[in-house]
């Protein structure tokens, strides 16, 4: 068995008296390990998949297993504590709380496990240390570039040490160099951490940076290519 495999999934949504089908019985595994791209136009149902994966949200029918365990079989309950002990989730706006600074931004996700104080420093520490953000951890979000910013984003995803690290569009708001950095940085990430990363992107040039590319239209898989490993 797959690490991640989806099985017929399908999503539906009804607003007033439309049905809107975002994912329609998409059969699809990912590796442990594997840095994913999703590519496809806007409402291709690449982060409906990304959410389903997440367990931000259910699939309407289907099976979606993560390592063995049906996760669309959980409950509300169940799936915010598997949420929580297996998913780094990178937005494209950072989504940072402005009046907290960096270090309290990722020490964030630890506040809801049972850990010590001492334990959630060093996990902290570690994390902004390894995104390379340290000597920022006392300033506030209004006080970092948009780069620096994704870093401490990228720092509270990774802090719990999840399993999974779903991303959507982590670079949509960045320059190409600070893009380049961050892309780095998450290919660089995966391969350390031997996390599973899961990012959807527009860009054809941020999806070199995975090693597989699937490109999804009006919720199915339609094609599948290898990318190319991009180049420091």
């Amino acid at each position: 068995m797959s690490f991640i495999e989806c099985r017929n999934l399908t999503r539906v949504y009804h607003r007033g008296d439309n049905t809107i089908t975002p994912l329609d019985g998409l059969d699809l595994d990912i590796q442990r390990g594997e840095f994913l791209a999703l590519m496809g136009p806007s409402g291709s149902g690449k982060t409906t998949l990304l959410n389903l994966i997440a367990a931000i949200d259910k699939p309407t029918s289907g099976s979606l297993h993560v390592d063995g365990v049906d996760i669309a079989a959980m409950n509300r309950s169940q799936l915010a504590r598997w949420r929580c002990e297996n998913i780094g989730y990178i937005f494209q706006l950072y989504n940072l709380i402005p009046v907290l600074t960096a270090y309290e931004n990722v020490e964030l996700p630890l506040l809801l496990l049972p850990i010590s104080r001492a334990e959630r420093h060093k996990r902290v520490a570690s994390a902004l240390q390894l995104v390379g953000i340290a000597e920022r951890h006392e300033h506030y979000p209004r006080q970092l570039s948009g780069g620096q910013e994704q870093r401490v984003a990228i720092a509270r995803a990774i802090v719990a040490n999840p399993r999974i690290i779903v991303a959507d569009e982590p670079t949509g708001d960045l320059d190409k160099s600070s893009a380049h950095e961050i892309l780095s940085l998450l290919r660089r990430l995966c391969e350390e951490l031997h996390s599973t990363m899961i990012m959807v992107t527009h860009d054809p040039h941020a999806a070199e940076y995975a090693t597989r590319t699937l490109h999804l239209e009006k919720g199915r898989l339609v094609e599948s290519a290898a990318a190319a490993v991009a180049q420091s």
